[in-house]
């Protein structure tokens, strides 16, 4: 699904006044800094994933979550849709464009430092719009902390609190979280969040269970099934 052209635009636009993209990692790989990294996928993929920001093997490839974590996240998919490992690094390029990703910021930082908070509202409208307008699912999977509250940034005061409140709770890579999520213009559709850790090696309380965990989530959600269904196999 390409991203529509005045989305596209507007993208480019911010990220022209945008310090901090990570220029000397795209000059490594030729790559336009101003260029979005969104994975879209089928408009009507039916789950979708939503993370931070990009990394460096994530501008090399112009494809999101394809580094270290993302690869935890693919060999998740491809097992829970094959039944077996992940054979090689292209499976695991051709079973993410089964679904939809994003992430808060589709940039990368210098030193993959988090973007700020200013940041994330400025690129908040955009990347909303995308999930509301341009994508049809409504089932996420989120990736850590920052991207579960990302939900709430620009929202009424009561929706971040929720959001705020669920994460503190001891299931919440168990359990599930409807929030809605309104546009500027009005427009909002309400998504079903399915929370759980940050696939990072450096995150050492939760990267050990990660496999697990996100297994259990894909079962949870019938995604196997949905997918399957989605691609008439």
């Amino acid at each position: 699904m390409p991203l529509d052209d005045t989305l596209h635009e507007a993208f480019r636009r911010e990220a022209k006044a945008l310090e901090g993209i990570d220029l000397a990692t795209y000059r490594q790989f030729d790559k336009d800094p101003l260029e979005p990294i969104i994975g879209l996928g089928p408009c009507d993929a039916p789950v979708g994933f939503f993370g931070r920001d990009p990394g460096r093997r994530e501008v090399k490839w112009g494809e999101p979550f394809i580094g270290s974590g993302g690869q935890k996240v693919r060999e998740g998919l491809y097992l829970a849709m094959h039944g077996e490992p992940l054979p090689d690094f292209e499976a695991s390029r051709e079973v993410g464009r089964h679904v939809f990703w994003a992430n808060s910021v589709p940039y990368k930082p210098v030193g993959n430092k988090a973007w700020s908070m200013t940041t994330k509202r400025r690129f908040q409208p955009l990347i909303a719009a995308l999930l509301v307008k341009h994508w049809q699912g409504r089932e996420v999977i989120t990736l850590g902390r920052e991207a579960f509250l990302w939900f709430g940034i620009n929202q009424p005061r009561e929706v971040r609190q929720a959001l705020e409140d669920f994460w503190r709770r001891d299931d919440r890579f168990d359990a599930r979280h409807t929030t809605p999520l309104v546009l500027e213009d009005g427009r909002e559709a309400t998504f079903r969040l399915a929370p759980l850790p940050h696939p990072s090696p450096l995150n050492q309380a939760w990267f050990k269970r990660f496999p697990e965990l996100l297994q259990a989530r894909l079962e949870q959600l019938g995604v196997a099934d949905m997918l399957a269904r989605h691609s008439g196999a």
